[in-house]
């Protein structure tokens, strides 16, 4: 099969979806593997890497679009790609589709098959493909949280950890999946006072067993949640539902709950965000502020730090970007569920149900 790997044109989206050691294993199994020029540069991976491992360089998106059977991306494509698109031609990637209708009807119009990362779900309910971006995210959302606690950002100018006779930060993460665990262990680990609800009560018990003593975990309502938040100094949104828009947890009113200068950081605005004062920043302008309280809502959070990204994509994307190389799409989704429930669009038609409920369609 003729693989493409087209450079990330979102606004600074460092990442790459493929490295040279996972185009070199394509390669090895009789597969053509075509890179934009300079699609790994801001990851750390040169044209030379790639040409040593068998890939061929390209120098244009238009190029690769037009050659490759299976284009594999990071992000979702944004406008000025969809006309590269062919009909029949698999996009293999993040897609998101229920925050952005849009981009929903253009792969409809494009009669491209379009497999999404995030709904690629095994039978114990895991998500292979979001897991290790979440990861990411989940870090940084405190990493970055605590960043815009400080003055000059805007905050309340409190140190995440505190010091000896001083109290430490009070965060509050929503949802108990990957983002969330990951948020509050890095929270925590930097000396903060976390609490971390979530509606599972089974979730919750293990969560309880696992984190350290300076997290709680708490039964996800409104009720408590509004109980939190005059005494909580970053809110961490890490609500997933896979497929479907992202619930709003926390209302514009609510804002009048908290603290000027607390900080709300939405990992979910990839689909929709948890938070009703939400929308989709970037890198370059990353903060805005409503009521006094900082929104940190970044679209593409790992993609700040595209090295250890990659690295961490590529290591759960290549075993099913070489069954769908090896099989074909059709096949490869008939003989693998966990494939097959990543499938949102298919040559026109919506096939993901969460995706066709958000849009009525």
């Amino acid at each position: 099969m003729k693989i493409g790997i087209p450079k990330e044109i979102k606004n600074n989206e460092s990442r790459v979806a493929l490295t040279p050691s996972g185009a070199k294993t394509l390669v090895q199994h009789g597969h053509t593997v075509m890179v934009e020029t300079h699609a790994g540069e801001n990851s750390g991976f040169s044209d030379e890497l790639y040409i040593k491992a068998g890939a061929k360089i390209l120098h244009t998106a238009l190029e690769v679009f037009a050659t490759a059977e299976m284009i594999v991306k990071v992000k979702e494509p944004i406008h000025c790609e969809y006309k590269l698109i062919r009909p029949n031609q698999l996009i293999f990637t993040y897609f998101h589709f229920a925050s952005e209708k849009e981009l929903t009807l253009a792969m409809m119009e494009s009669k491209a098959v379009c497999l999404a990362y995030e709904t690629v779900e095994k039978a114990d309910l895991t998500l292979p493909l979001l897991i290790p971006m979440s990861e990411v995210a989940g870090r940084m959302s405190i990493q970055e949280g605590a960043r815009c606690l400080e003055r000059p950002k805007g905050g309340k100018g409190i140190l995440l950890g505190g010091v000896p006779g001083v109290k430490p930060a009070n965060v509050l993460v929503l949802g108990g999946g990957i983002v969330g665990t990951q948020a509050a262990l890095m929270a925590a680990g930097l000396g903060a006072h976390v609490t971390i609800a979530d509606i599972s009560l089974p979730r919750l018990r293990y969560l309880s067993e696992i984190m350290p003593a300076n997290v709680d975990t708490l039964m996800s309502t409104t009720y408590n949640i509004e109980e939190l938040l005059p005494h909580t100094d970053l809110v961490i949104g890490a609500v997933l539902i896979p497929g479907a828009k992202a619930p709003h947890l926390i209302t514009l009113e609510m804002l009048k709950l908290m603290q000027p200068g607390s900080v709300l950081v939405d990992v979910a605005i990839d689909q929709g965000g948890c938070f009703e004062t939400s929308h989709p920043t970037t890198h370059t302008d990353p903060v805005y502020t409503i009521d006094g309280i900082l929104h940190y809502c970044v679209a593409n959070i790992p993609g700040a730090v595209p090295f250890t990204s990659t690295l961490a994509l590529t290591n759960a994307t290549l075993p099913y970007a070489l069954i769908l190389a090896n099989l074909g799409w059709e096949k490869a989704c008939k003989l693998h569920e966990d494939l097959r429930k990543g499938l949102n669009i298919v040559k026109g038609k919506i096939v993901c149900k969460a995706v066709a409920d958000t849009f009525g369609l």
